[in-house]
């Protein structure tokens, strides 16, 4: 616990400069393009990159020391925000510079998802799998809570490139506690061995895992489907929000700190609760009721009276979601394993998210935003639910999409292989194990035991 303490502080740090420099640069873009379209293609060149080299992440992840590809992540980050810090300072700094360095950042990050998830297995017992991943996530949480407000007020006194330069700075703060800690290898497994190969045949051994299994294939489809659904809605939050306002900075920070202190507050929950026994419950349930308040009641509501109270729910509903679904995976895949089914998972349930941002964004600009304007027929129809103007067309995407998403995630309960996945798959502890995987890298030498969080 000793060096778990020590890698949240540093990510701590970390992430509340970062989550600073993200909101300023979501503002910068927006007001010098007001497009959605923009924001949208700079989260597709994060994400594309990212899906089509995170199977390759998660067999390096597998057969190298995973503190090294945890650091690997923030390294790639840092070198990101550096560029764009060097860029702004000389006056060059130009949209397009975004997306490229979008694409660098989303090939680092894909270490760090099966990096941190599968470092887990190795430091908790499986029954606290739900309790570690709300404690992980209350560490990512926390930070958001307080960097809106502290960039909004920030920016005005150190602009944007301060805000930058602090970020730098604590790269190096979380790099350098990732240094002092020890992560345990993983015990092999008949599993592990059956997938060592060619690094392109490890690669795919966590999609030929996810195939041979219905209930984890089941459950990545579903989630595949819902996170179809769910980034249209995602892709116009924040251009709805400054939309309605009037590019108000302080009304979206006043949204995304209400969104941070929900997810802080689902992290703390589960971190005591632990969750359902049943954690398919919390998969299915949790996701459903966040569509229900973060994307339907925020389309319906034209203010902070509405949205601050639907994301105070829908952050604490997501937590829930997301930390039964890390848990079911830890709990079912063999550790020696997990880096490899964990990217090839997350390849999957994210692919919708390489083009829904760019659709989002698109059918926002050039269809629903001039439709739901005060002339238009269909502003006619429904601008009692969503209102007319700027915003609107994105706040009925929202309700559109969100009702989509909760009724694919409900009919998860239709399908016996999701529903019962729990008792037909065996735990990772109840298969055959062998000996101690040994690392390949000879970093993880400290012998403080710990555990590291991702961004």
């Amino acid at each position: 616990m000793l060096g778990f303490g020590i890698v949240c502080l540093g990510q701590v740090v970390s992430i509340l400069a970062s989550n600073m420099t993200g909101f300023a640069l979501a503002i910068w873009v927006f007001q010098r393009t007001n497009s959605a379209t923009a924001l949208g293609i700079m989260q597709t060149a994060f994400v594309v990159p990212y899906l089509v080299f995170i199977p390759i992440a998660g067999a390096l992840v597998d057969r190298y020391d995973r503190k090294l590809m945890m650091m690997v992540s923030d390294m790639t980050a840092a070198l990101g925000t550096l560029t764009i810090l060097v860029l702004y300072a000389t006056g060059a700094l130009q949209i397009w510079h975004f997306y490229v360095v979008n694409v660098v950042v989303g090939l680092g990050s894909a270490f760090q998802w099966p990096a941190y998830s599968a470092a887990i297995t190795t430091m908790v017992p499986k029954e606290q799998y739900s309790r570690a991943n709300g404690m992980l996530s209350l560490v990512q949480a926390s930070p958001a809570v307080v960097a809106p407000l502290m960039a909004g007020a920030l920016l005005p006194v150190i602009g944007l490139l301060g805000i930058l330069l602090t970020d730098v700075v604590t790269f190096a703060v979380a790099i350098g506690t990732l240094l002092v800690v020890y992560v345990p290898p993983p015990v092999r497994t008949a599993e592990g061995q059956e997938g060592q190969g060619s690094l392109l045949r490890e690669a795919v051994y966590g999609v030929r895992y996810i195939w041979k299994r219905p209930g984890l294939l089941g459950l990545v489809l579903l989630l595949f489907a819902a996170n179809f659904f769910l980034g249209f809605p995602n892709s116009v939050t924040v251009p709805m929000v400054l939309s309605r306002t009037g590019n108000d900075s302080l009304v979206l920070g006043a949204v995304q700190t209400a969104g941070a202190i929900s997810w802080a507050a689902g992290s703390l929950l589960m971190s005591v609760w632990g969750g359902f026994k049943r954690r398919i419950h919390g998969v299915l349930l949790g996701w459903s009721l966040y569509c229900v308040f973060g994307a339907v009641l925020m389309g319906f509501g034209r203010g902070l009276p509405v949205w601050v109270p639907a994301l105070l729910l829908a952050g604490i509903m997501a937590t829930v979601g997301n930390a039964s679904s890390q848990a079911i995976l830890q709990a079912k895949v063999a550790p020696d394993v997990q880096g490899r089914v964990f990217a090839a998972r997350r390849m999957i349930s994210w692919a919708p998210d390489a083009l829904t941002p760019v659709l989002g964004g698109l059918l926002a600009d050039l269809v629903m935003e001039p439709a739901m304007r005060a002339e238009g027929g269909l502003a006619r129809l429904l601008g009692p639910l969503v209102g007319t103007g700027p915003g609107a067309g994105m706040s009925l995407i929202m309700v559109f999409f969100g009702v989509c998403t909760i009724l694919t995630l409900l009919a998860g309960y239709l399908v016996p292989h999701i529903r019962n996945m729990e008792q037909i798959l065996p735990d990772h502890d109840q298969q055959p194990k062998e000996e101690p995987a040994r690392a390949s890298s000879p970093t993880s030498t400290s012998p403080i035991p710990g555990e590291a969080t991702g961004r």
